[in-house]
């Protein structure tokens, strides 16, 4: 039995997502709807609202624009969470790593996604794409943090945790927030045994930057998680392409190069795992901020 937990914002989209529930989930279940057309209201709120109505004891967050490709899926869920007692939340999509550096699920240089997903490109000429990797051929991996797209948990584990609707009021990092939050008592992974088509892509935005710096100053004490187990060496260039990207990023959106060096001093972190890799993002950041002082320059 599951109660399904959507934040809706297509009348049209719900409609179809719920006749593809119906016909494809395989057992007892609730849809819980919420219309948030409107956007007055975070996704965490809309989302702890649902878990608070719910009336079964394993739960599923997902958006609207999706379709569920696999037959019989709910049991396929209940199944999971009946043989992993440690499991806490599960996806279809995520990084195995999550680095201190602000970033997506995962970051730059070796790759630490597990995936299986139909993706569509709403905001973009790429094709559709069935993103799948799975490098040790498992039905479960166990992961850092999984996307929001499609989530599951129980009702005991979603109720002792929940979503943070304080710092989180809108419609990013809350997937990465509850994933890092549930993942110091319970496993976080990735099922192969569940295919989903999603219509949509994520926008990277200014408001998806300043929350997702506000996520890892959260979690600053906590971040990198690495369950990949990437070595030392692997760990530095992560984080070092991954900064060099993050820096970029905050140009591009106008944004202020002080939150670059504000992530840089937290905690000493990056000193602490290598000192030269410390004094060069700092150098990254003065050139990035000459770079763009010549390019404002008059005359």
């Amino acid at each position: 039995m599951i109660s399904v937990i959507i934040c809706s914002a297509n009348k049209t989209l719900l409609n179809q997502v719920s006749e593809n529930i119906a016909a494809t989930i395989g057992v007892p279940y609730e849809i819980i709807a919420t219309d948030n057309s409107s956007g007055e209201q975070g996704i965490c709120s809309v989302y702890n609202k649902g878990i608070l109505k719910a009336q079964y004891d394993t739960l599923c967050f997902m958006h609207e624009d999706v379709l569920i490709k696999t037959n019989n899926w709910g049991q396929v869920i209940l199944n999971i969470f009946k043989k992993d007692p440690g499991l806490g939340l599960l996806g279809v999509i995520g990084s195995s790593y999550k680095p201190m550096t602000p970033s997506g699920w995962g970051g730059l240089g070796p790759n630490t996604y597990y995936s299986n997903l139909i993706q569509h490109n709403k905001h973009s000429n790429k094709p559709t794409e069935h993103i799948f990797r799975n490098p040790n051929n498992e039905k479960l991996a166990q992961v850092a943090c999984v996307d929001g797209v499609w989530l599951c948990t129980t009702k005991k584990i979603a109720s002792e945790f929940m979503f943070d609707e304080i710092n989180f009021t809108g419609f990013h990092v809350y997937d990465l927030d509850l994933s890092l939050s549930i993942g110091q008592k319970y496993k976080v992974a990735v099922t192969y045994e569940v295919l989903i088509e999603h219509f949509s892509e994520g926008k990277f935005d200014k408001n998806w930057m300043l929350d997702t710096i506000k996520l890892h100053q959260k979690w600053n004490k906590v971040l990198p998680v690495n369950h990949e187990n990437l070595t030392r060496e692997q760990v530095i260039y992560s984080e070092k392409a991954t900064f060099k990207h993050f820096i970029k990023l905050l140009s591009s959106l106008n944004l202020p190069l002080s939150h670059a060096s504000k992530i840089l001093r937290m905690n000493n972190r990056y000193f602490n795992l290598d000192f030269k890799l410390f004094f060069k993002l700092r150098y990254y950041i003065i050139l990035r901020y000459l770079n763009i002082s010549k390019v404002k320059r008059p005359g």
